[in-house]
């Protein structure tokens, strides 16, 4: 958490403070670089922080092109967040789209452990479980879009954006990982609970 974090709050503390977009984006990636280099110097797992540099170097794609297409300074910081918000968004889509249709996500993760990707759509109880399971990782992603997108519209209507950028980065810390671990620990409890449902006709 702390690895994913670090990035956001160096470059929202820096931009707001500075109102250098460049230095921002340069503070930011210098920081997840030592944070790279630390973990490779203590063989530990890099992959949180490898996660955070793509999502660093797909904000600064977004940074340059509002900056190519024009974009000030309170524009490029904004558009740091986009990626974010558009990850989102199609997640959720594909999420509800599946659990539309009946055929959620999560079954196919649960079919793939199983040794049978469509086998499970056969037990409507399983099918039952795995929408509220697919259920519990979409609602994150429209609660982050519900209350992120509002905050960006208004900061490109806004003659100085640096109350919302500040705004953008306390809301994707406070809805990042929190949020999903919260989804994880509710996924968990739902499992329990089928177990528990089950647990008589197993014994019968």
């Amino acid at each position: 958490m702390l690895e994913a974090a670090a990035p956001t709050i160096t470059f929202t503390a820096t931009y707001i403070s500075t109102k250098e977009i460049q230095l921002a984006v340069g503070i930011s990636v210098t920081i997840a670089v030592a944070l790279l280099i630390l973990r490779l110097v203590q063989r530990s797992t890099v992959q949180f922080v490898v996660n955070s540099l793509i999502g660093i170097g797909i904000g600064c794609f977004f940074v340059w092109l509002a900056a190519r297409n024009g974009g000030d300074a309170d524009e490029q910081s904004l558009a740091y967040f986009v990626p974010g918000l558009i990850y989102n968004a199609v997640y959720s889509v594909v999420m509800v789209l599946s659990i539309v249709t009946r055929w959620p996500v999560v079954g196919f993760m649960v079919g793939s452990v199983a040794g049978d990707p469509l086998e499970w759509h056969d037990d409507p109880q399983v099918v039952k479980l795995c929408r509220n399971l697919t259920w519990c990782l979409v609602v994150p992603c429209l609660v982050r879009v519900s209350v992120q997108l509002p905050i960006y519209l208004s900061g490109r209507r806004a003659e100085d954006a640096d109350a919302y950028v500040a705004a953008l980065g306390i809301a994707k810390l406070a809805m990042g990982w929190p949020l999903q671990l919260a989804a994880f620990g509710t996924m968990v409890w739902l499992l329990g609970r089928n177990k528990m449902a089950r647990e008589p006709e197993l014994a019968d």
